[in-house]
């Protein structure tokens, strides 16, 4: 008679399976503390507000059109950059929240833990990511009461959520790296606020024709001009022309760019 062989600890990794515990880590950190949920969602709600009701009347008569332009032709001209001003205030809490980790030394715990290195970053990727669906959800609910009129299909809807869902996904891996490459809780809210004020400088709020040279020629190739132009396309059912190949271009370019950033200076960490 043999003896029964006892079965070892399971040593191999999960990813997929851990990954999903940290998202429901964070996600439950969400709900446990939704200010800082409702701070990033109703920041674009207020920019909404602002940009309709005080200075619409007077910057969509710039814009023209058959109907010579006003408020109910601003709310269009404007609600695409303030749904991606939605993502941008969320993944600038996505770099709050690394940072946090960072600093009380939950992310140096989870190092000496048999899970996947990869899934504590995807988690936060993931939860931020369903945290901008979330806001976006709720940015456009508002739009809609204020004037917003989409054009668009069934299948353009499907397209821009789509286009929004690789934004996110480019931008929150960007700013998963600036919240590790911070020194400070602080710093790390301030330090994706470029991503804040690049609408801006496009053209997020005026067609880039009234801008003066340099800043024009700027506001024409930075990142979010095309990726604003492409959404409005896709809502307003307009030709798309080059812009999604352009906002695709540099949502890759941030996205493999924020993501491999973000594996290196994780793997610093890991080798102290």
């Amino acid at each position: 008679m043999t003896a029964p062989v006892l079965a070892g600890p399971d040593l191999r990794f999960h990813p997929v399976r851990d990954s999903l515990t940290m998202l429901r880590r964070n996600l439950k950190h969400m709900l446990r503390y939704p200010s800082l949920t409702i701070m990033l969602v109703g920041m674009p709600v207020v920019f909404l507000l602002l940009f309709v009701y005080v200075f619409g009347g007077t910057l969509g008569a710039g814009l023209g059109g058959a109907g010579g332009g006003g408020r109910a032709e601003y709310a269009n001209f404007v609600a695409p950059t303030i749904l991606l001003m939605t993502i941008t205030a969320t993944v600038q809490g996505t770099a709050i929240s690394v940072a946090m980790d960072l600093s009380e030394g939950v992310i140096a715990r989870f190092r000496t833990m048999h899970i996947a290195r990869v899934s504590v970053l995807t988690g936060h990727v993931l939860g931020s990511v369903l945290q901008a669906l979330f806001g976006l959800v709720v940015v456009t609910g508002v739009a809609l009461l204020v004037g917003f009129r989409p054009a668009a299909g069934v299948g353009s809807w499907f397209a821009a959520v789509g286009f929004l869902v690789v934004v996110a996904l480019a931008l929150v891996w960007l700013c998963v790296a600036l919240g590790q490459v911070s020194k400070s809780v602080e710093s790390a809210s301030n330090t994706p606020m470029p991503l804040l004020l690049l609408p801006f400088l496009g053209s997020g709020f005026v067609p880039t024709d009234s801008m003066p040279g340099a800043l024009r020629w700027f506001a024409e190739y930075q990142p979010f001009t095309p990726i604003i132009e492409t959404l409005r396309a896709l809502l307003l059912d307009r030709p798309l022309g080059n812009h999604l190949w352009f906002a695709l271009g540099w949502c890759a370019v941030l996205g493999v760019g924020g993501y491999l950033w973000s594996k290196k200076l994780f793997n610093r960490e890991y080798a102290h």
